[in-house]
């Protein structure tokens, strides 16, 4: 059985109370580069007293290789077989799991993250996504031949929305409100069962 803590104040000093549940095993977040899913799961992972998965890192202590090595040299396709293979072969438990932007598509590596916990989608406009890459050459994004940031980001939306259990707009917000909104929401998530 999982322990999930929640907010009992509004105050800036947070304090937790154990709140059981047997439906979250995991909580994953998706979303478009520089959406804040390695910051925010951190955060989240300390918060709840889970572990912490990114499987950018995971992918590259695997091959032993930066991720925009492995989509100049392999090119797109190949590193998103590389990022499925990686989702799907993980088994974690009790863990916060921040997924590469790309991971939503792939329908296999989705449904395994998903039967095992939470889905959620950290929200970014545009803009919002352009101001914070500012190191889009070298960052491990999946671009395809003359694809534009604006071209990728109409893609996944669909694919975000389709995947997510719980959607937290990420406009403009201070990390410390990001994280109380998804305990807002996971809460709200848990009261339902």
């Amino acid at each position: 059985m999982k322990t999930i803590r929640s907010p009992r104040s509004k105050g800036s000093t947070r304090k937790y109370e154990n709140r059981e549940t047997t439906f979250i095993r995991n909580i994953i977040l998706i979303g478009l580069p520089g959406a804040g899913k390695s910051t925010i799961g951190v955060i989240l992972a300390k918060t709840f007293g889970m572990n912490f998965v990114d499987t950018d890192i995971l992918i590259q202590e695997q091959t032993g290789r930066l991720l925009q090595e492995l989509i100049d040299s392999m090119g797109p396709d190949t590193f998103l077989s590389i990022e499925e293979e990686t989702i799907l072969t993980q088994d974690a438990s009790n863990a916060v799991i921040a997924t590469g932007g790309s991971a939503v598509f792939s329908r296999r590596a989705m449904e395994h993250l998903k039967s095992d916990g939470i889905v959620l989608y950290l929200k970014i406009p545009f803009e919002g996504m352009v101001r914070r890459l500012n190191n889009i050459t070298t960052r491990g994004i999946v671009l395809y031949g003359g694809q534009s940031l604006r071209d990728m980001y109409n893609q996944r939306i669909p694919l975000y929305e389709k995947y997510a259990d719980i959607t937290i707009d990420c406009s403009d917000e201070k990390f410390e409100r990001i994280v109380e909104k998804v305990i807002e929401e996971i809460n709200k998530k848990i009261s339902r069962y």
